[in-house]
């Protein structure tokens, strides 16, 4: 059994006390590891150190930073077997999949590592004669960095290599849920010699975790999480007025047009919602079918669905791995139960299954309909309610009826459609003929309640980064 401290100013320390959280494999429930529970005061040696090594951080030439940052990316590629069978052991992915995480870390560190000599200020015209003004790209300082449980090894690279390119240093709390990946980690950031104090990786409860977020130093909070987690953030921001970076929740809408390809557009969007269990921000979460074809392709999202088996992916990688805990499977087939009794009709799935494991069988729901919680409010895992429309306004119209704005899927052939539906729908993001799949040079944002900033690509590393203007007479 693993067991894990706490990773800041270079080392890992010898925990203060002996709290302990708990981590279980959710494929089989037994117990995976242990990792320290840092109190608030080495939570708070740990932003002291990460303020101390900023100083030298940020002035080091942004091409040294990128050396940095090249070495870590190798240093995650020979690290990526046992940061991916500890992510296998925590999430119940496939030791492969796993693997492949860390490996997609590597590349995005080595993206933002490609910053170094593009990081760029402006020269503004002044008013005044013989007068310029220069407005400069600084870092932050120390950035807090929350990492959720579903993609937790990509997602803290995604958040610290734009933060240290910038000049950053930070410190990050992993998802109590999968925690012993981002300590193998921290191993890889000792083997690449990253200086002591950038990165901090530490465990913690949400009341230690509020006393990181609200220290002085502070001054960027970036979090992938829940709309509830983004309200707590921003109370945590008001404390030294901190810069919030929010992706939130989601809940994809696929638009299936009459002249789509139903076969690829089926195949690809049972895959959307069967990966990791539905455990995606950007999983296809409701689907809009035109009246024309709506029989035709719900019978083949039946099929494609019911084809899908689940199981300790240990065993066979093939199978589609567990929900992250008991409480995700409880509330994930009270929605579907919910929405059964409010009129939708059950096509497969739906029932909890026995045995060891937190796994829970795709689900396909018919006739639903737009004001059911199941279409308004975000599933997080392997259920799919379908709708039905006459017309691509009407289609336009529900898609749009929502409090969430992350992404959204059009299935057509006809570029007009397409067109209308790029300008005209809510979200950040626009996936056509395809399902969302965020290139880290994109820029991966929100509208609505689905987040404030973004990450990924120019804009997602101009987040860390703050303005100086600089107003020169002469």
């Amino acid at each position: 059994m693993q067991f894990e401290r706490n990773f800041y100013n270079g080392q890992f320390v010898e925990p203060a006390s002996d709290a302990l959280i708990a981590v279980y494999n959710p494929a089989d429930e037994t117990l995976a590891g242990h990792v320290s529970a840092a109190s608030a005061d080495e939570a708070i040696a740990a932003v002291d150190a990460a303020a101390v090594a900023q100083k030298t951080w940020g002035k080091l030439t942004s091409i040294e930073r990128a050396e940095h940052l090249r070495a870590l990316a190798d240093a995650l590629d020979s690290h990526a077997v046992a940061i991916g069978t500890a992510l296998a052991r925590e999430s119940g992915k496939s030791v492969s999949d796993a693997s492949n995480e860390a490996r997609y870390a590597a590349q995005i560190t080595r993206y933002h590592a490609e910053w170094a000599r593009r990081i760029e200020g402006e020269i503004i015209p002044s008013d005044t004669p013989d007068e310029n003004l220069f407005l400069q790209r600084e870092p932050i300082g120390v950035v807090a960095c929350l990492i959720p449980f579903n993609y937790p090894v990509y997602t803290l690279l995604r958040k610290i290599a734009p933060a240290l390119i910038a000049g950053n240093t930070v410190v990050v709390r992993p998802s109590n849920n999968t925690p012993l990946s981002a300590f193998e980690i921290a191993r890889a950031v000792i083997n690449a010699g990253i200086p002591a104090g950038v990165i901090n990786i530490l465990t913690m409860d949400h009341a230690t975790a509020a006393s990181v977020c609200t220290h002085k130093a502070v001054g960027l909070i970036t979090l992938t999480g829940s709309v509830n987690a983004g309200r707590t953030v921003l109370d945590y921001c008001k404390a030294n007025i901190a810069k919030p970076s929010l992706e939130l929740g989601g809940k994809t809408p696929a638009i299936i047009e009459a002249d789509a390809d139903l076969e690829k557009a089926a195949s690809a969007i049972v895959a959307s919602k069967t990966t990791h269990c539905g455990q995606l921000c950007t999983a296809v979460e409701r689907v809009y079918v035109h009246e024309a074809v709506h029989d035709a392709f719900l019978a083949l999202l039946k099929t494609k669905i019911s084809a899908v088996k689940f199981g300790d992916r240990a065993n066979d990688e093939s199978l589609m791995g567990p929900l992250a805990n008991a409480s995700s499977r409880k509330n994930i087939h009270a929605m579907v139960e919910r929405a059964v009794a409010a009129g939708a009709v059950l096509e497969t799935g739906g029932v909890l299954p026995d045995g060891p494991g937190y796994f829970y069988p795709p689900t396909l729901l018919s006739h639903c309909r737009q004001d059911m919680e199941i279409i308004q409010e975000e599933i997080f895992g392997p259920v799919l309610p379908v709708l039905k429309y006459r017309d691509i306004d009407e289609a336009l119209a529900m898609a749009n009826d929502h409090q969430f704005g992350l992404s959204s899927v059009l299935y057509t052939e006809n570029y007009r459609t397409a067109m209308k539906v790029a300008n005209a729908i809510e979200a950040g993001e626009l996936y056509v003929n395809r399902t969302p799949a965020d290139p880290y040079q994109g820029f991966h944002a929100g509208w609505k309640r689905s987040g404030l900033g973004g990450d990924d690509g120019k804009h997602g590393m101009l987040e860390f980064t703050q303005t100086r203007l600089v107003v020169m007479k002469y």
